[in-house]
């Protein structure tokens, strides 16, 4: 059941269209990320769909609520995390989430229960007195995050949640992410990460200059980019017997290092005939995997297509 739902949306600045006739259903309880370059359009849409941003013409539902004619409505069941931390330096991780629960009407005896959950949930309650300026920055994000949790919302948006942290904060950051699909939660995320992408999303939407292109699960996206199979060989027998071997053969070989190399060929590969053939030219192998396509060759694949289709 769509949870969001988005059609025929646009965004122009006057000539220049930012986001242009998309259309996109996400699911109850999914992670459905939004992926593409830089410039493609998926601040403006984030942007559009919590409200901070008018579009230009088409329509937003989110859980059945005309979103662009009744943002107050929407606004109380959605949580909100921008790219950037917007939470007061001065006041403490505590005061921080206190106040912003505040806004969303919560009482005092709620929003300080909430308040305590949040920061034993992100594993900050040993910082919680003090200020936010001097929290680290993967500190800031995850209190970024537990602020736009504050109110228990339905549905949350994350613009690039884990940009500019380190390696263990980004870490737990998508750990929480999917404890809150695991809670019943809906996550909207934007991220340049196709990493992360492919490790936490339902399903991923590619957006290239204001367009999307393609939306569907990893797992879909992998088998429809079977139009190039790949082997990685681990051998003995000497590498330069590798490339007079291809010569006259439906495959490519490249040479990766002195015993290993990736075999390339645009039908599927049946491994016996190339490793009968690698025997007779003297090469013994002791090792094959397939390589499966990444969501980072996919995304390339996908965007430059959609680029080109543009200009």
């Amino acid at each position: 059941m769509g949870i969001i739902k988005v059609c025929n949306l646009k965004k122009a600045y006057g000539k220049i269209k930012a986001v242009e006739n998309i259309s996109f259903t996400v699911r109850r309880g999914e992670i459905f990320g939004l992926l593409g370059p830089n410039g493609a359009g998926k601040t403006t849409t984030i942007n559009m769909l919590v409200g901070l941003v008018r579009p230009t013409g088409g329509n937003i539902a989110i859980a059945g609520i005309d979103a662009v004619n009744n943002r107050k409505e929407v606004q109380r069941m959605i949580g909100v995390v921008p790219d950037a931390n917007n939470l007061y330096g001065e006041m403490s991780g505590f005061e921080n989430l206190c106040f912003c629960a505040a806004l969303y009407g919560l009482k005092k005896t709620e929003r300080e229960k909430r308040a305590k959950h949040l920061l034993n949930q992100f594993a900050l309650e040993q910082a919680a007195h003090r200020p936010f300026g001097t929290y680290s920055h993967g500190m800031k994000r995850k209190l970024t995050i537990a602020a736009g949790l504050i109110h228990d919302p339905k549905i949350l948006f994350l613009d690039e949640p884990t940009t500019g942290i380190d390696v263990t904060s980004a870490r737990q950051i998508r750990k929480l992410i999917l404890e809150l699909k695991e809670q019943g939660k809906t996550v909207f995320l934007t991220t340049h990460y196709l990493e992360e992408a492919e490790r936490i999303c339902s399903r991923v939407a590619f957006i290239v200059g204001g367009k999307i292109v393609k939306i569907d699960t990893v797992a879909k996206f992998r088998q429809n980019a079977a139009g190039v199979f790949k082997i990685r060989l681990r051998f003995t027998g000497g590498k330069n017997l590798l490339s007079k071997l291809a010569d006259s053969k439906t495959y490519a070989i490249e040479v990766l290092n002195e015993d290993s190399c990736l075999v390339t060929s645009p039908k599927p590969l049946a491994l016996a005939p190339l490793l009968q053939d690698l025997e007779r030219a003297g090469i013994t192998v002791y090792e094959a995997s397939q390589v499966k396509p990444s969501l980072e060759d996919i995304f390339v694949e996908i965007t430059s297509r959609g680029q080109v289709a543009q200009g």
